[in-house]
């Protein structure tokens, strides 16, 4: 396992100081647009919204321990620090790569196997108030009021409301997968289904897109808000060269105190033109035995990674609704038997067979041998953590990572024995609209 050091901090050299005060309520985007990176964006469909920028201090990980590395230096890290409590309480944001031993190339500079930052300024918009919080990793409290008079002041100037400009225009794309590449793929897959050494895989495409203007990530991020009010939103950019970002349906994990939250989200269809039509689609959704096969999957991988930890439920079954699409849904929650950091939860459920497969070694080696392109943080962990473990981690699909005047826009379906690459290609394809609409397609 890789030293507190070697996780990106020196414990003898940080000393966390944070001061945090209620503000005149700012648009996030304009906030975010004056910084630089590293910046983050996040927002949970109950209402939390965070933004930050800058660096306070930065946690990586490599490796089959990448998250057992940032979960030690991050208590180090807060150990002994003098931090608010509340809405306002410092988070560290970021995520994981799909593969732990991804390496970044493009287009994923920046973005190493895991890593996750904690913001020198942090916004956080509740239902009741707005926040501001700035954090020093040197235990100058002095310097940390004139910091914050400085950042509020600046708070000041910045509007509001902002206007959403012009999305980019998409100039080209191109599926770096090719449908014959994709139907082999299917195919080979159902094969070693039908011979018994694998139950499901999650296959997933990108999309290489060539934008006519250089995207604005936070703009675009509101045209998603706007089209999915009901997703998570968030943006992880540690460099100024590209950021990942996404509207991600699915919750993989939320921790308070001892109270787990997750879900199983799998199997997927349109939304109908009429109402008559769109409870037609979500009865096939609940009628169809390859969905229910598939959803059931999930929601049984994600009780036995949890029932070691505590009392788990698993909910009723129903459908989700969101824009475009909707899903088989099944809520589920665990009382855990002991203190756990949420990135305990984490390392114990990624990947999920909604987006990796049964069984997970197998599934992991096919996804290697078949898809044409480097997940990166596709279908990976992002999120937040605090202080106390607590957090909230979505799955990083319904995603792209951007920057300039390039963007490359990821999906996936699962695959199981009766699978149709034809139809599934079509559904991939679904998967990528709410993208390439804010894109400006």
């Amino acid at each position: 396992m890789e030293s507190p050091r070697q996780a990106g901090i020196n414990p003898a050299e940080t000393t966390l100081v944070a001061e945090s005060r209620e503000v005149p309520d700012v648009s996030f985007r304009a906030f975010l647009a004056g910084r630089g990176a590293p910046r983050v964006h996040w927002a949970a469909p109950d209402g939390l919204e965070v933004v930050g920028a800058g660096e306070a201090a930065r946690l990586s990980g490599e490796g089959t321990e990448r998250f057992a590395t940032v979960r030690d230096a991050a208590e180090t890290t807060f150990a002994g620090a003098e931090t608010p409590d509340g809405a306002a309480r410092p988070r560290f944001f970021g995520g994981a790569a799909f593969h732990d031993d991804h390496e970044p190339a493009p287009p994923w500079e920046g973005f190493p196997p895991a890593t996750f930052v904690l913001p020198r300024v942090q916004l956080v918009r509740t239902d009741d108030a707005t926040y501001l919080t700035v954090v020093r990793a040197d235990g100058d409290g002095d310097a940390l009021e004139r910091d914050v008079e400085r950042v509020a002041g600046e708070l000041a100037e910045l509007p509001a409301m902002r206007p959403v400009g012009d999305p980019p225009g998409v100039v080209a794309s191109r599926r770096t997968t090719t449908e014959a590449e994709w139907a082999a793929g299917i195919e080979a897959a159902i094969e070693r289904i039908d011979a018994g050494d694998l139950r499901k895989v999650v296959l997933a495409v990108a999309l290489a897109v060539t934008l006519e203007e250089q995207v604005t990530i936070p703009d675009t991020l509101e045209r998603l808000r706007r089209s999915y009010p009901d997703c998570f939103r968030f943006l992880i950019q540690p460099t100024d060269e590209a950021g990942f970002f996404g509207v991600p349906p699915e919750r993989l994990v939320r921790l308070d105190g001892h109270h787990a939250r997750t879900e199983a989200l799998a199997g997927t269809v349109a939304r109908g033109e009429t109402p008559e039509e769109d409870a037609t689609l979500a009865d096939s959704l609940l009628e169809s035995e390859k969905l229910q096969h598939e959803q059931a999957l999930v929601a049984e991988a994600i009780e036995e990674h949890l029932s070691p930890m505590g009392e788990v439920t698993v909910a009723e079954q129903g459908v989700r609704k969101l824009a475009t699409v909707q899903h088989l849904h099944t809520p589920i929650e665990a009382d855990l038997d002991g203190d756990r950091h949420v990135l305990d939860l984490v390392e114990a459920l990624h990947p999920t067979p909604a987006v990796g497969g049964l069984p997970p070694e197998t599934a992991e080696r096919v996804i290697r041998e078949t898809e044409t392109f480097e997940r990166g943080w596709y279908a990976a962990p992002v999120g937040w953590f605090d202080a106390d473990g607590d957090g909230e981690f979505a799955v990083g699909i319904r995603s792209a990572v951007a920057g300039g005047r390039r963007a490359t826009l990821f999906a996936g379906n699962g695959i199981v024995a009766d699978s149709d690459p034809e139809a599934e290609w079509e559904e991939v394809g679904l998967k990528l609209e709410p993208i390439l609409a804010a894109l400006g397609e």
